[in-house]
């Protein structure tokens, strides 16, 4: 069993051809992807199905939505903790190139809220110019 399909599993859900295709380019990622970036890696695939398969997957807790300020919210993989918590972690949005990248080395700290709140996801995006970009 491959990555794509043991992470679907986990979610339980069902192993269609699109979810795997879907989640596949999302576990081979180097990095948090929009619906147009998956769409190019997956032409044969129609951006409603790639959005769908994005919400099933966000329902299940497998993937996350980053909102980088972009008007494009970018998607990847939930890291879990050894007790199958959420890690939560920072990313970075460079304003030249455009590019998004995960700081797992970067935790989020859970701020302390009413205790009539519950937090399901926290978005922390700096942003900057990233290490390529900065050599030009």
């Amino acid at each position: 069993m491959d990555k794509a399909e043991k992470i679907l599993e986990r979610g339980g859900l069902n192993l269609t051809a699109n979810r795997l295709r879907v989640m596949k380019v999302l576990a081979d990622s180097e990095g948090p992807l929009s619906i147009n970036d998956l769409y190019n890696k997956l032409e044969t695939i129609d951006k409603s199905n790639i959005f769908r398969a994005l919400n099933l997957f966000r329902e299940s807790g497998l993937v996350h939505a980053i909102d980088d300020g972009c008007d494009s919210t970018k998607y990847e993989l939930t890291a879990f903790t050894e007790d199958n918590g959420r890690e939560m972690h920072a990313h970075f949005h460079c304003k030249i190139c455009h590019k998004t990248y995960c700081l797992t080395t970067t935790p989020i700290q859970t701020p302390e809220i009413p205790d009539d709140f519950t937090i399901q996801e926290i978005n922390y995006v700096i942003k900057g110019i990233c290490p390529d970009c900065n050599k030009k």
